[in-house]
């Protein structure tokens, strides 16, 4: 009985016309560029690397039936051969499901960053685009009246989708406690094309529209000695007729290849992280391993359950 309300609660919030339609993430510094095409690779800010190949799973709501998992492969590259324009680009696989309904798709990006000198900073104009592919799997679905269309049949359909973004950042020589670090904020609309897909069974149809999300983030890195780095990030989501989520995290970053990291979140959610690098951090290459952990203060998070998120990013400098 109880995994039949919450898969039923899972679909009818997946149809939901301003409902949170893209993947979350709990590591969001380690997950720029799938929010933002034009964002350069957190792993180039911090370490100079800058081409990257990433794994990640994320799930959610652990203590119901039918929670939202996600999976995504991802790769990142950025031109550092300071003639004026650079390239940030990469691309992204990805499947995400939640009860019955699911999308799974595929990315491309392309950023145009305009800097004398990567290194030291400068603007980049992003763009992405792909396919979706949006699913209803009708056998988990119970209701009311067996002869309900949307419980008879399996739907599948595909769609185009197109993002962009803005995204600044800059190395700081100023003198005093921001002397030798970044400073970096971008602005994103990574599904722009608000379409209404139309599911058609045997006997009538329904609709999922797809609405546009609005991202906004700012941070900075301070670096330390011995490689060691504190972070303090930023993050607002804006969906029309939704509540704006704003999200505030801090990160360390040890000397010794060890970080810990914590955020909390307006809608009363909270996490924590951590993680190792495996290798020297500018030299060469390294792997990035980290393990986030969030629950919620709010009425329902006792009951929904916590979030797990693994994130595995290897890096090099080309």
């Amino acid at each position: 009985m109880v995994r039949n309300y919450v898969l039923l609660a899972a679909f009818f919030m997946s149809l939901s016309l301003k409902a949170q339609q893209l993947p979350m993430f709990t590591q969001y510094q380690d997950n720029l560029t799938l929010i933002n095409p034009a964002a350069v690779n957190s792993d180039y800010l911090a370490f100079e690397q800058n081409v990257s190949f990433s794994g990640k799973y994320r799930s959610q709501w652990t203590g119901l039936d039918g929670n939202p998992t996600t999976s995504i492969f991802s790769g990142d590259f950025t031109s550092t051969n300071g003639n004026g324009f650079n390239v940030t680009t990469g691309g992204s696989l990805f499947s995400d499901r939640t009860g019955p309904t699911g999308f799974s798709g595929v990315y491309g990006r392309v950023g145009g960053v305009i800097s004398g000198d990567p290194y030291y900073g400068g603007i980049s104009v992003g763009l992405m685009a792909g396919f979706v592919q949006y699913r209803v799997d009708a056998s988990l679905i119970t209701l009311h009246d067996p002869d309900d269309v949307v419980g008879q049949n399996d739907y599948s359909q595909w769609a185009p989708d197109v993002g962009a973004g803005i995204f600044a950042y800059k190395r700081l020589d100023y003198r005093g406690l921001l002397d030798d670090s970044y400073i970096f904020a971008g602005v994103s609309v990574p599904q722009v094309l608000g379409l209404d897909l139309s599911f058609k069974g045997n006997d009538g149809n329904f609709n999922l529209a797809r609405v546009r999300h609005i991202y906004g983030t700012f941070g900075f890195y301070k670096f330390l000695r011995n490689n060691s780095y504190i972070q303090p990030t930023v993050w607002i989501r804006y969906t029309e007729n939704v509540p704006t989520s704003v999200d505030f995290n801090l990160r360390y970053q040890l000397p010794e290849n060890f970080w810990i990291g914590a955020g909390v979140g307006k809608s009363g959610n909270f996490h924590v992280e951590a993680g190792i690098i495996i290798g020297e951090p500018g030299y060469d290459n390294i792997m990035r391993i980290g393990y986030g952990y969030g629950t919620s203060f709010a009425d329902y998070g006792p009951l929904a359950g916590s979030i797990h998120e693994i994130n595995v990013v290897y890096s090099l400098e080309r």
